[in-house]
């Protein structure tokens, strides 16, 4: 499955953010907690070069909170600024602090450059960046105390540049999300999709969600089987008969299934029967049927993907923190 996204608003961010970077003090890059390597773009941190910067990552509540802690904690072993942050949380306050102490750390040697040489000027000024759809809007959002940008599920919302006053000293410049144009890293790309950073248009939803059944069932089995009440575990007689019997569905229209190659091979599911039983139950259990009996899967498949960025399979990490790659867990 091939997912490429890089649509005409993204280079002009790109080019706003150059011209707009000798601005600010900070810059703030604000993650996806649940894919903390994923997200992070390269272009950014290309753009962004030595100005001082601060890691935010955002939706800690749709990550595990163990893993939160551990990538908090390797970013900061990499001498980085980093937060993990839930804003939505029921004291939003201790996050708004998060933030502006972090940015206020930040700018400290810049203010003090400013004070030695007389300057009165001692507002800091923060440019706000990261993907689509991780967060950034509702940050800024919670940091003003008012509805100052437009905010949805979906990338591509904030499409201008906006300067927000926060505090007499804090002030921050929202940029719209950019992605980079060649997802090189197949399973970044996916885990980028999923979650919901790239839009609907760039991949196929029933591609997208048979790969996610198989991420789910080799990474957080008992998920599947938690919401929908499905089996994960399936025999080879169970999928024989599955086969045999027709159910998959259009399955000529689908490259991956007709064979598997050496490039998807092992890929998490994408060319899996099993990946395929399981979207079709879950159909089943939410009454997607037509005339027949035929499962509607596209269907399927977009409720799966809205439920999974809705929290709705529990909370999940997608990127592991070095030192537990380092482990091996």
């Amino acid at each position: 499955m091939s997912i490429q996204w890089f649509p005409g608003h993204m280079a002009k961010t790109r080019k706003l953010m150059t011209d707009n970077l000798k601005l600010v003090d900070v810059a703030v890059e604000v993650l996806d907690a649940r894919l903390p390597e994923s997200s992070r773009n390269p272009l950014i941190h290309s753009l962004i070069g030595p100005k001082p910067r601060m890691l935010v990552l955002a939706k800690a509540d749709l990550a595990e909170e163990a893993y939160n802690k551990a990538w908090v904690a390797a970013f900061r072993k990499q001498g980085l600024t980093a937060v993990a942050c839930n804003f939505k949380s029921a004291n939003p306050k201790e996050e708004i602090k998060k933030v502006t102490d972090g940015l206020r750390s930040r700018a400290e040697d810049i203010l003090a450059r400013r004070q030695s040489r007389g300057i009165a000027n001692l507002t800091v000024r923060a440019m706000i960046t990261g993907i689509p759809n991780a967060g950034k809007s509702t940050m800024i959002n919670l940091l003003a105390g008012r509805a100052t940008t437009e905010t949805a599920d979906r990338p591509g919302v904030t499409r201008g540049k906006q300067w927000i006053r926060l505090d007499r000293d804090l002030e921050l410049l929202d940029m719209p999300g950019i992605l980079w144009p060649n997802l090189e890293d197949k399973e970044g790309a996916r885990k980028l999709a999923v979650t919901g950073a790239i839009g609907d248009n760039a991949y196929h939803q029933t591609e997208l969600a048979l790969w996610l059944i198989g991420w789910l069932r080799e990474h957080r089995p008992g998920r599947l089987t938690m919401r929908y009440g499905v089996k994960e575990s399936l025999s080879d007689d169970e999928i024989a008969d599955f086969v045999s019997d027709g159910q998959i569905e259009n399955a000529a229209a689908w490259p991956l299934m007709e064979a598997e190659t050496e490039e998807t091979a092992g890929e998490g599911g994408l060319s899996d029967t099993a990946s395929w039983y399981i979207l079709e139950a879950i159909g089943r259990r939410r009454g997607l049927l037509r005339k027949g009996g035929m499962v509607e899967t596209d269907k399927a498949a977009i409720i799966l993907l809205d439920e999974l960025r809705g929290g709705k399979l529990g909370r999940i990490t997608w990127d592991e923190p070095p030192a537990d790659k380092e482990d091996g867990h």
